[in-house]
């Protein structure tokens, strides 16, 4: 049994300090999850599309913060960056970039059925089987990491 919050806690407690053991399973799981990516031929920039995607839906401040600077790292431009939320509504995103994305958004909706099958099906027609499954993982990890820092409340801080 755990003894109550003393006063002047925090509310929250950072969940991946407080069970390492699991956390690092994710970890391990996220680095699978990057070469399964790599080997289906995924760019780098299309997974921290769908990284940031996924964290804008589910409104991760930390995670938008981290791949956001991996994105600009793996040659992403800010105009495409600064309108990856409206990504239907502009012609900037390729074919694959814009089933992935769809794929991404169903996989973080899943009670959505009819989004699912949509995504899939447009998804079937610019990638191979390697890769859906890929993004979809991709899309699986970063939602499961966005909980992780959503119900921590990880924080942003300000850079120097």
């Amino acid at each position: 049994m755990t003894s109550p919050v003393p006063p002047g806690t925090p509310r929250r407690i950072y969940i991946d300090k407080q069970s390492p053991k699991a956390y690092h399973a994710l970890v391990q799981t996220s680095e699978a999850v990057r070469a399964a990516a790599a080997d289906a031929g995924l760019d780098r920039v299309l997974v921290e599309l769908v990284n940031l995607r996924v964290s804008q839906i589910n409104g991760c401040a930390y995670c938008l913060h981290v791949h956001t600077r991996a994105a600009l790292r793996a040659g992403e431009t800010p105009q495409r960056l600064g309108v990856l939320a409206a990504w239907r509504d502009t012609d900037l995103f390729t074919p694959a970039e814009r089933a992935a994305l769809a794929l991404a958004e169903a996989t973080t909706a899943a009670a959505d059925g009819a989004a699912q099958d949509t995504a899939y099906t447009a998804a079937r027609e610019v990638l191979s089987d390697d890769r859906i499954a890929a993004v979809i993982w991709v899309a699986v990890t970063i939602n499961a990491f966005n909980r992780v820092s959503i119900m921590s409340r990880h924080p942003v801080r300000p850079e120097q």
